[in-house]
């Protein structure tokens, strides 16, 4: 059974940076396509970032800014989030089995939580 429970959300100024971490069950880092995805009011499911293996791949507009990263012994990932800007403002989630329909809309079969990240002065 696939479990996955967010943390580390909150109130950060722009500019400022917030990590937020992952604890999972039931995936092999190792195989599985581990994602952050998020969801701001009123949208739907956004691509964050993937990490499979020893690879990663980030959203343009996250790009230089967020840093993925898993601990394989504690089976946990996280997402380091710097230079953050009001747009960034979102329900955050680690993800997993995340795929696209036809109308271009992102659906994931796992997902935890939540944690809320909100960047405002």
């Amino acid at each position: 059974e696939v479990r996955l429970v967010e943390s580390g959300g909150g109130l950060v100024q722009p500019g400022g940076s917030l990590t937020l971490s992952c604890a999972t069950s039931g995936v092999t880092f190792s195989s599985d396509v581990m994602n952050w995805v998020r969801q701001a009011p009123g949208k739907g499911l956004e691509w964050v970032s993937s990490i499979v293996g020893g690879g990663t791949s980030y959203a343009q507009s996250v790009e230089g800014r967020f840093t993925t990263s898993r601990d394989v012994v504690k089976n946990t990932m996280s997402l380091q989030m710097h230079s953050l800007k009001p747009e960034d403002t979102a329900v955050y989630y680690c993800a997993k089995e995340c795929t696209y329909n036809s109308r271009y809309s992102l659906s994931c079969t796992y997902r935890g939580q939540g944690t809320q990240v909100t960047v405002s002065s």
